[in-house]
């Protein structure tokens, strides 16, 4: 089991870890600031640094077997460490805030186009969502208008739990079609926007709408009868 650090506070750049295990896959930390990949988000980047100052640079974050198993991947040809040592685990947090900027915002544009989400991408300055709405319905300079009204108003970003049982009496929380939220474990992380939305999410996200900046709709794109690919990206 890794302590997930990063699910309780998604600023924390950097944490003290120690080496539990190492293979081909990668290496695999007692506790970790590194987001795995999940919920059409990327895995972060950065790198192990030692006691000595010599690092290992990580390239992709995956999830493992278990539920909190969380997987480095080290460069090709990286010297991998030694099972028990000490080190810090830090992540690269530039590329991380604007993941956690893209994310938060397509949460916004759940609340902004009616309808369920059928998939979706984080990207790195970019994202999109696919929603199973009519063309006819999506008015690209409209939406535009209305997510970035959204954005400038500051509104609170912060994730809460409830158990299983809740959310089975909420089905109208679950907005994505494509990524179900785990079930079993007891509880479910939710990321709440005040007064905007409220859905599953266990992805990183800013702490304030206006951290996320002004944005603009580069394209919608027909997916299918009924579903409506809409790409966004930073602007400027």
């Amino acid at each position: 089991m890794t302590d997930l650090v990063f699910r309780d506070d998604a600023y924390i750049r950097s944490c003290p870890a120690r080496v539990i295990a190492v293979d081909e896959r990668g290496i695999r930390l007692d506790r970790t600031v590194f987001y795995p990949t999940g919920g059409g988000q990327p895995g972060d980047s950065g790198i192990v640094r030692f006691v000595s100052g010599d690092t290992i640079a990580i390239v992709d974050t995956v999830k493992g077997e278990g539920a909190d198993e969380v997987i480095h991947v080290p460069a090709q040809g990286a010297a991998l460490p030694s099972l028990g040592a000490e080190v810090t685990a830090e992540i690269d947090w530039e590329r991380r805030h604007r993941l956690m900027r893209m994310h938060t915002c397509l949460h916004l544009l759940c609340a902004v186009v009616p309808g369920a989400v059928t998939g979706g991408s984080v990207g790195d300055g970019r994202g999109r969502l696919d929603f199973d709405v009519p063309g006819s319905s999506l008015d690209k300079d409209a939406i535009a208008v209305g997510l970035n009204k959204l954005i400038a108003e500051g509104h609170a970003v912060a994730p809460r739990w409830i158990d299983d049982a809740e959310l089975e009496a909420h089905p109208e929380l679950v907005r994505t079609m494509s990524v179900k939220p785990p079930k079993g474990a007891g509880k479910v992380r939710l990321l709440e926007i005040a007064g905007v939305d409220l859905q599953p999410c266990g992805g990183t996200h800013v702490r304030n709408t206006a951290e996320i900046g002004l944005v603009e709709i580069t394209k919608i794109e027909n997916k299918g009868r009924q579903n409506r690919r809409i790409n966004l990206a930073f602007a400027g």
